[in-house]
């Protein structure tokens, strides 16, 4: 089978199903005939752009976001506005604390507004550092970024 094949089963097993592991993916898959192993899901996952979030029967599940042309869609704001916490800075860095497992859901989000002020972010488990170019356009882009959470 090939590949976009796979990555179309993925995204409607993900759909339809919530999935919490790699693994889960994968047992998934085989029962659909695709002979897959762990590294190839971890490509198409990667590929895929697939992000972790909070699930409904599962602590956390696989998402998609899907790009319409628009680089920030409602179910990106609404998935940021779901898995953060709260919203801090000193000087020129902003914090951003999110749900467990949720921090690189987050960093996508802040990515895809391309800001020119943000230099860069780096995503953790439930951290996201964000470098603004200077102090002064800190405390705006802060701004900017509780306007999605409200």
């Amino acid at each position: 089978m090939h590949r976009n094949a796979r990555q179309a089963a993925i995204l409607d097993i993900i759909s339809k199903k919530d999935i919490e592991t790699q693994e889960e993916l994968c047992v998934e898959l085989n029962k659909l005939n695709f002979n897959v192993t762990q590294a190839t899901i971890s490509r198409d996952i990667k590929d895929l752009k697939l992000y972790k979030i909070a699930g409904t029967t599962k602590k956390y599940k696989y998402a998609y976001i899907e790009s319409d042309g628009d680089a920030v869609t409602n179910k990106m704001r609404n998935l940021f506005r779901e898995c953060v916490q709260s919203v801090n800075y000193a000087n020129n860095i902003i914090v951003i604390k999110t749900m467990r497992g949720n921090g690189s859901t987050a960093g996508a989000f802040v990515d895809s507004l391309q800001y020119n002020e943000i230099i860069g972010t780096v995503a953790g488990d439930d951290t996201v550092l964000i470098v603004v170019d200077s102090n002064e356009d800190t405390p705006v882009i802060v701004e900017k970024l509780k306007e999605y959470i409200r």
